[in-house]
């Protein structure tokens, strides 16, 4: 997809390209800014949690790879936290890493897995990692995107 702009007296109009996704996915991930005021946050690297707290982003938010191994990693997540948001990239290696996290973290996740699916469901085929959402949602709105403010 790519940006449609019109000319209007030498002027260049913005017109959205999917403003119904963007909106949606505003929506989710300002859902996940409400939730991670309570629950923390893992996302997969340091480009993902400087994407989440770019867009604003302020409660705990865990990287995964922080040279601990997965078990040592879900041991300490699990003696620190009743419940987290595993929100890992959704390519070929995040798939596979969410599954041994949600698979060594069982009980704690699963009631937030739906926002990483719906996620990816609005992400469609164009973006497969965490840190390319803002970009996406500038692509797509036009705009850059801030999770704190929810006009209903």
């Amino acid at each position: 997809m790519s940006l449609y702009k019109k000319q209007t007296k030498n002027k260049k109009e913005f017109v959205p390209v999917d403003w119904e996704r963007a909106e949606k996915i505003k929506e989710v991930l300002h859902y996940l800014y409400e939730i991670n005021k309570l629950v923390p946050i893992i996302v997969e690297g340091k480009k993902d949690k400087k994407a989440l707290r770019e867009i604003g982003f302020e409660g705990e938010i865990i990287t995964l790879h922080s040279g601990k191994s997965i078990y040592e990693f879900t041991e300490t997540i699990t003696q620190k936290f009743e419940k987290v948001v595993l929100l890992i990239d959704w390519d070929e290696k995040g798939e596979e890493l969410y599954s041994k996290v949600g698979e060594n973290l069982q009980g704690m996740w699963e009631d937030f897995a739906g926002i990483r699916e719906l996620l990816k469901l609005l992400c469609q085929k164009e973006i497969a990692e965490i840190e390319e959402i803002p970009k996406l949602f500038m692509r797509i709105s036009g705009q850059n995107l801030d999770v704190t403010q929810w006009e209903e």
